[in-house]
């Protein structure tokens, strides 16, 4: 599968979590998962725009973005970006979009295997083996 379908899949689980913990929780919990799912969702946007990035720069592009808009909350965001980017500064929030980018990193790695990207092309797989014993 390429890293863009599983970007795809990501953000579809991601959103559907977000909403199934949304609707059955409340509080604090939901509140933080939110947070790290936000950045979840960020980080496999990240990897839709630029699949070939590795797991840990698309990481960390999805935290940057979000530490970001959350410091922009300071500044204050206009009003009608507020449904999407919040409206009031939280620091433990930073804290939970660490746990997210972490989460969407794992995530990335889950399609990964000794540092190279799975593939179902047996041409691309025989090629692979080859070079790795002419080494």
């Amino acid at each position: 599968m390429s890293r863009r379908w599983r970007a795809v899949g990501l953000a579809v689980a991601t959103v559907v979590a977000g909403l199934g913990i949304r609707s059955q929780t409340g509080g604090a919990f939901a509140k933080c998962a939110g947070d790290a799912l936000y950045t979840v969702l960020v980080c496999a946007v990240v990897v839709l725009v630029a699949p070939r990035l590795r797991p840990a720069v698309a990481a960390g592009a999805a935290l940057g973005f979000s530490w970001a808009v959350e410091l922009w909350q300071i500044a204050g965001i206009p009003t009608a970006l507020h449904p999407l980017f919040g409206s009031t500064f939280n620091a433990p929030d930073l804290f939970w979009y660490v746990v997210g980018a972490f989460l969407g990193w794992c995530l990335i790695l889950g399609g990964r295997r000794d540092g190279h990207v799975r593939t179902a092309d047996p041409d691309a797989a025989a090629e692979e083996v080859s070079s790795v014993r002419s080494r």
